[in-house]
């Protein structure tokens, strides 16, 4: 029996209590099978990068967000409802240079880190939400935009607030992706 096409997609949600203590269980699980805290960090960029770049589709699908002009406006979107969407948080905007391709996204509460106290003993160098950072460089590149995307700030490591840095490194060539007609 098939579904009518008339009804519209469900999508689940998960309880966010249960999402962010399940993300505090893997990274204490990543801090035990690496001895390393880069090791750990690039695991959850790897990781976090094949979420975006799945992600971006039902972010699409579900937003009906037009087309953006200028990476400002790139950066808009992704504060005021990818992270509202997702997360529940939107983080504040800032421009850090005069061309207009480094941004700041700056969370004053992290959802992530809501049951975190600090840090991991011997770990001060572990970015633990570095899952955000990969998101959002998956979720760009899928558009065809290469960033750079790094903690600047942590509060977990002390600092007042919590800073996400993009900076958009250039616009990756449309003609590999378009298809031929």
């Amino acid at each position: 029996m098939s579904r009518p096409a008339h009804r519209k997609p469900e999508y689940h949600k998960i309880n966010k209590d249960l999402f962010v203590l399940t993300y505090g269980a893997l990274v204490a699980q990543l801090c035990k099978d690496y001895e390393k805290d880069e090791d750990v960090n690039k695991y959850l960029d790897k990781m976090g990068y094949g979420i975006g770049t799945r992600l971006v589709e039902d972010f699409l699908a579900r937003s009906c967000v037009r087309r953006c002009h200028s990476y400002s406006e790139i950066t808009d979107i992704i504060a005021q409802v990818a992270f509202k969407m997702y997360l529940g948080i939107t983080p504040s905007v800032t421009c850090n240079n005069s061309s207009r391709t480094e941004f700041s996204l700056i969370l004053d509460k992290n959802p992530l880190v809501e049951f975190v106290e600090e840090l991991p003993a011997g770990r001060s160098s572990l970015c633990y939400c570095n899952l955000l950072c990969g998101i959002i460089r998956g979720a760009l590149e899928m558009v065809h935009l290469a960033a750079d995307v790094t903690f600047l700030q942590d509060r977990l490591k002390g600092d007042r607030v919590t800073e996400i840095g993009i900076t958009f490194l250039r616009k990756l060539d449309e003609k590999k992706y378009r298809r031929k007609k």
